[in-house]
């Protein structure tokens, strides 16, 4: 399936539009993760935890993104938007949304 944040696809036309669909996780942040992650805030430098927690729900969220437009019959997302929020009381979950447009492309 080609998954693109382009509006169509170089060289391919789009046969028919599908519908809107989207892909969401919300994972927690572990204690562990999180206090690994305030040594790195202060000591200074790259959190890899929170990054691999970003990696992760991005990928989880492709992938429900994914199946979910395999489910309407179509063999491509255009204009694929990926959005990330914090949430829960004291900012211990993050949420990663992905949406996009459903299209069947012509055969080559």
């Amino acid at each position: 399936m080609i998954i693109t944040t382009t509006p169509s696809v170089d060289g391919r036309k789009i046969e028919k539009y599908l519908g809107v669909v989207c892909g969401e996780v919300i994972s927690g942040v572990n204690f562990v993760k999180d206090f690994a992650a305030g040594l790195t805030n202060f000591f200074g430098g790259r959190s890899g935890s929170y990054e691999n927690e970003l990696i992760d729900a991005r990928e989880q969220a492709l992938h429900e993104l994914e199946q979910r437009a395999l489910m309407m019959g179509a063999n491509a997302v255009v204009g694929v938007d990926i959005d990330y929020e914090v949430l829960g009381q004291g900012g211990n979950m993050l949420m990663a949304s992905v949406s996009g447009t459903a299209v069947i492309l012509e055969k080559q």
